[in-house]
C-alpha cells in the first residue's frame, strides 16, 4: 500500500508538473494503479468527482509551503543530532552543545544549503523550553565572526557577533518564547527567540589553511551553558540527543504531514496565525492533529500535494522572482533573512536555499543562473567575471565567489578549490588594476589558474557572490556586480 501511494505521488507531482507530456500515459494508468487514476483525473479531464479531495488539494499545497521550514528543520535537526556520518564537515552534536567544522567544507558534504567555504562553521540546535541557555565566547581581536540565531521557522531573530554585539569576550542570553526572570551579572539579554528550538549558526572567518588552528583554538572557547549550570566550575550540559524522528514520504506518503503536525505542537505558531491554522485543520492539518483521521480522498491530496511542494519551491529560487536582477545577478529583498508571513520566500529562499539566510546587514549573497547573454550557466562553458580596479565589492569584512551545482553543493573538482576572493593565495590583478576570474570545468592554463573557479563538468550550474558586512551600495543595489560573460 505504501508503493503504490509513492507511486501516486510521484507520478501526480509529474503530472502536474509536465501535464501535455504525460497525458497519453496517464490514461492507461488508471485500471493498472487506481489510486494513480483517482489523484491525477481532475489534471486531465477538469471534472472532479469529489470537491473535497480537490479542495483539500489547493488548502495541502498552502499548507505545505507553510509549514516547509517545519519539515525541513525536523529532518536537519535529526540528521545533525543523531546521526554521525562524516564529522569534520557534518554536523553531529548532542542538544546543547557546539559541533565545530574542523576544516573548511569542501566536496564531501552533501547536505545541500550552498555551504561556504571561507568560514568554519559552528552549530548547535538549542532547546529553550525549560530555561534560557548562555552563549559566551572569547576576546575575538580583528577576526569576523558571527552568530545568526534562527528561529523554527527560518527567520532570524538576533545575532551575536563582530558587527553586532563587537569582538571583546562576552556572555549572551538565549531566551525562550515568555521567559521572565534575573539574569546573572555580566550576561547581556537579547532578543527573545520565537520559538522553543532555535538554531545556531555560527561562522568564523579562516584565512587560509594555516589559520585553521588558529580558529580551531577559538571554536574550543565557545560554550553553551544552561543557566542553572552556568557559572559552576566546569558546568557542562547533559548530552541529550533526544528529539523529534521526521518521517520521511519514501516511508510513508502522509509522513511529511506527521511531521509537520508534530512540529507545529512543539513549537507553537504565532497567534496571528491563528486564522490560518483554522483553514489548515479542515485537513488535518495542526499543532497535534491526526492526518490519518481524515477520508481517503484528502489524505490522497494531502500526498499529491507533498510531491508536488517541494519541486515548485525549487522552481521558486531558480526564477529569479524573489529578486532584484542586475546583470543576471540576483539581489536579495531588504526582508532576506526574516521574511516572517510571507510563506513562500521563508520556505524557498530561507529555508531550502540556504538552510538559514543572513540579514542583508551581515551578509549579501549574490546568484546568478546565467551568463551576459540571458543563457543558463552549462557544463561545456567558459565564463569570465571581470572587476574593473574601481569596481571591486565593497564590503568591511571580505567577499568570495564559489560555484555549485544543481543539488546546492560545492562541485568536485581536481584543484580541490571552492571559492575565489579577495583572501585567495596568489590571485592575480589585471594590467589595470582589475581582476578576472575564470569559470570553467578545465584550468585556464597557467596565466590563469590562480584567479580560476572551478565549475561543473555536468548539468548545469550557478554562482553566489557572498560579501560579508557589505556597505550601503551593495544593499540597495547601488553597486552593480558585473555580468558573466561566456568566452567559449
Amino acid at each position: 500500500m505504501a508503493d503504490t501511494a509513492v507511486t501516486v505521488a510521484r507520478a501526480a507531482g509529474r503530472a502536474a508538473l509536465h501535464p501535455k507530456s504525460t497525458i497519453d500515459r496517464a490514461r492507461h494508468l488508471p485500471g493498472m494503479v487506481p489510486a494513480l487514476g483517482q489523484a491525477m483525473k481532475p489534471i486531465l479531464t477538469g471534472r472532479m468527482d469529489d470537491w473535497r479531495g480537490e479542495y483539500a488539494y489547493t488548502l495541502g499545497e498552502q499548507a505545505f509551503v507553510y509549514g516547509f521550514p517545519y519539515i525541513y528543520y525536523a529532518q536537519l535537526r535529526h540528521d545533525w543530532v543523531t546521526q554521525p556520518r562524516c564529522p569534520s564537515t557534518v554536523p553531529y552534536a548532542a542538544v546543547n552543545h557546539f559541533w565545530h567544522a574542523e576544516r573548511l567544507l569542501d566536496a564531501t558534504y552533501r547536505d545541500g544549503g550552498c555551504p561556504n567555504n571561507d568560514t568554519l562553521y559552528s552549530v548547535a540546535w538549542v532547546n529553550l523550553r525549560s530555561e534560557p541557555v548562555i552563549l559566551s565566547h572569547p576576546d575575538m581581536d580583528d577576526r569576523y565572526f558571527t552568530f545568526e540565531l534562527v528561529g523554527i521557522t527560518s527567520d532570524n531573530f538576533d545575532y551575536i557577533g563582530q558587527r553586532t554585539t563587537g569582538s571583546g569576550a562576552g556572555s549572551f542570553a538565549l531566551l525562550g518564547p515568555g521567559w521572565k526572570g534575573k539574569l546573572p551579572a555580566g550576561v547581556r539579554q537579547l532578543k527573545s527567540a520565537p520559538s522553543p528550538w532555535v538554531l545556531v549558526l555560527g561562522r568564523t572567518l579562516v584565512s587560509g589553511p594555516n589559520d585553521v588552528p588558529r580558529v580551531r583554538k577559538l571554536q574550543e572557547q565557545y560554550r553553551l551553558i544552561p543557566l542553572s549550570l552556568y557559572g559552576k566550575p566546569d558546568a557542562k550540559a547533559p548530552e541529550s540527543r533526544d528529539v523529534l524522528t521526521p518521517i520521511p514520504a519514501a516511508e510513508d506518503p502522509l509522513g511529511p504531514w506527521k511531521t509537520l503536525n508534530a512540529m507545529l505542537a512543539e513549537n507553537p505558531p504565532p497567534s496571528h496565525h491563528a486564522l490560518l491554522l483554522q483553514q489548515f485543520a479542515q485537513i488535518g492539518v495542526g499543532p497535534g492533529l491526526d492526518v490519518e483521521a481524515q477520508p481517503g480522498a484528502i489524505k490522497r491530496s494531502l500526498t499529491r500535494a507533498a510531491a508536488v511542494g517541494t519541486p515548485m519551491l525549487r522552481q521558486h529560487i531558480l526564477s529569479g522572482d524573489w529578486a532584484h536582477l542586475v546583470h543576471g545577478w540576483r539581489y536579495p529583498p531588504p526582508q532576506m533573512g526574516r521574511f516572517g508571513d510571507d510563506f513562500l520566500k521563508r520556505a524557498a529562499d530561507q529555508a531550502l536555499l540556504g538552510v538559514a539566510a543572513n540579514d542583508p546587514a551581515e551578509a549579501v549573497y549574490l546568484l546568478n543562473f546565467e551568463d551576459a547573454d540571458g543563457n543558463k550557466l552549462t557544463s561545456d562553458g567558459r565564463y569570465r567575471l571581470h572587476f574593473s580596479i574601481d569596481a571591486l565589492p565593497p564590503v568591511d569584512a571580505f567577499w568570495s565567489l564559489t560555484a555549485y551545482g544543481e543539488d546546492m553543493n560545492l562541485i568536485p573538482n581536481s584543484a580541490d578549490r571552492y571559492s575565489v576572493g579577495d583572501r585567495s593565495a596568489g590571485l592575480q590583478r589585471d594590467a589595470d588594476g582589475g581582476l578576472t576570474i575564470y569559470l570553467q570545468s578545465e584550468p585556464p592554463g597557467q596565466d590563469g589558474e590562480a584567479n580560476w573557479l572551478p565549475t561543473a563538468k555536468d548539468g548545469t550550474w550557478f554562482v553566489a557572490l557572498r560579501m560579508y558586512r557589505p556597505r550601503p551600495e551593495v544593499i540597495d543595489a547601488h553597486w552593480e556586480c558585473p555580468p558573466l560573460t561566456r568566452v567559449a
